[in-house]
């Protein structure tokens, strides 16, 4: 199980002339290499606010990009930041588009706020002229940029504050990358039989997004239950109802049972390596078994595995890449109906759900949809969520004709009492008009499940998409 939290690793490839490494004795702005390393100590330092930056110096020499490769490669870094900090003999540069690890790169060029110089009638001014000729080396590296085609490259150009806000966007996304390639599905038991048009290629989805796929058993779960810890789940059970309202409908013996069948999920994940349970929870065998759906993951005190429910992977996807890009709680839902009285859509989901975002409101309360069956704990309670109010991103990932496709939209979330029993919800307004809106869903083509995720995170998203050559729409 990977460490989903960590900061991007970001390598920072520097470059520059060493013709010019010497310029400058005696000149109070020091030799030209003094100004290119204290230029370079402001760039880490930019990046270094939202990244782990791995810099092994200014690149002037092959042997300097030699060495600054092996250092990324050991660092495992998540990708490269590219800037030539004047013009520069372009031998580092091809070679690096060359010989370096496919990786996203961000190539940049970095805009003075001032120049730093009026003219270049003096070697002080002279020196800070030749150092300040970025424009020089990013326009010559461009070409072979181009020539060369890296995949997962993408080019900025702006002041260092701008710079650094499009590399913390593309930071993110390719952390995403990283950890993707290092996370594992576990689909319980089986994708839903009822809802093909979310099934997903597993070997596409080593492939082509990351995770390897375990297909995990009701008898395991059944086993990872009975094997408890004494006082596990009376602990877990008493944490949840110290933390939220319960309603009057909650029977304490079913609601045990939940608890500890959702306690057996992580459980099982754990031990199988797990990061993301694709959770078929109304699958029959399942619920016979059960007698119930777990209705509360993440467990107290945890958040290691990501649970997603009625089989779906793109919709596991989906929900996993929003946690990976913005590090918060990320909702599973889908649009209900349209309330075109008061210009919103309400959606949501029955079953698992992240309930844990502090902003929002969790109520313990019965499983209404399954309170009349026969299923041995019926209406066994589950943590029924409300989603905060806020501007939130919403994120669809799924498969069609072979490729993943990637949507997102922006909404705003609404105040929204609880009154939709037995399903987590929200109330959400699109930024465009409301039929247009699903009308170009409808076109696109997607399936009805989403992730949402508080603030504004489709910039990382487009990145996202582009680095994993997913198809992208954004609404």
């Amino acid at each position: 199980m990977i460490d989903k939290n960590r900061i991007p690793a970001v390598g920072v490839l520097l470059i520059t002339t060493p013709r010019f490494k010497d310029l400058g004795q005696g000149t109070p702005g020091g030799v030209y290499r003094e100004r290119k390393e204290r230029e370079a100590k402001r760039v880490v330092d930019a990046l270094a606010a939202f990244s782990a930056p791995v810099f092994p110096g200014v690149v002037y020499t092959r042997d300097d990009l030699a060495a600054a490769m092996r250092a990324f490669d050991e660092a495992g870094v998540d990708m490269v930041f590219a800037c030539f900090l004047s013009w520069s003999d372009d031998f580092a540069w091809i070679r690096f588009l060359r010989d370096m690890r496919p990786l996203p790169v961000l190539f940049a060029s970095i805009v003075r706020d001032s120049l730093g110089f009026e003219d270049s009638m003096n070697e002080d001014r002279f020196v800070e002229f030749l150092s300040a000729g970025a424009l020089v080396g990013m326009l010559e590296a461009s070409g072979s940029a181009t020539r060369f085609a890296r995949p997962m490259m993408e080019r900025t150009i702006g002041s260092l504050s701008e710079v650094a806000a499009r590399c913390a966007d593309f930071a993110k996304a390719a952390k995403a990358r990283t950890a993707l390639r290092a996370s594992t599905f576990g689909l319980l038991p089986s994708m839903n039989e009822v809802m093909w048009s979310t099934y997903v290629d597993v070997y596409d989805l080593f492939m082509k997004a990351g995770p390897e796929t375990r297909f995990l058993s009701v008898p395991a779960l059944e086993k990872e239950i009975a094997g408890l810890p004494e006082g596990a789940v009376a602990r877990a059970t008493e944490a949840i109802l110290a933390a939220y309202e319960a309603d009057a409908t909650v029977d304490r013996a079913k609601m045990e049972a939940s608890v500890a069948a959702s306690l057996g999920l992580e459980a099982l994940c754990r031990k199988a390596g797990v990061d993301v349970l694709v959770l078929n929870d109304i699958e029959p065998v399942l619920m016979r078994s059960l007698g119930l759906r777990p209705g509360f993951t993440p467990c107290p005190g945890t958040s290691d595995v990501t649970v997603v429910p009625e089989g779906d992977i793109g919709g596991a996807l989906a929900v996993y890449i929003s946690k990976l890009i913005a590090g918060k709680s990320v909702f599973f839902a889908e649009p209900f109906h349209i309330d075109r009285e008061k210009g919103v859509f309400a959606a949501g989901h029955a079953g698992p759900n992240d309930y844990t975002d502090p902003e929002g409101k969790t109520i313990i309360s019965r499983d209404e949809r399954f309170a009349r069956t026969d299923y041995k704990h019926a209406g066994a309670p589950f943590a029924w969520h409300t989603v905060s109010p806020g501007e939130k991103t919403m994120v669809h990932v799924s498969q069609c004709a072979g490729r993943f496709k990637l949507v997102c939209a922006a909404v705003d979330a609404l105040p929204c009492p609880h009154h939709l029993a037995g399903y987590s919800h929200g109330l959400f307004r699109p930024r465009k008009d409301m039929t247009a809106f699903f009308q170009e869903l409808m076109d696109i083509g997607v399936t009805q499940h989403y992730a949402i995720v508080a603030g504004d995170h489709r910039r990382a998203l487009a990145d996202f998409a582009k680095i994993m050559d997913f198809d992208f729409r954004q609404l």
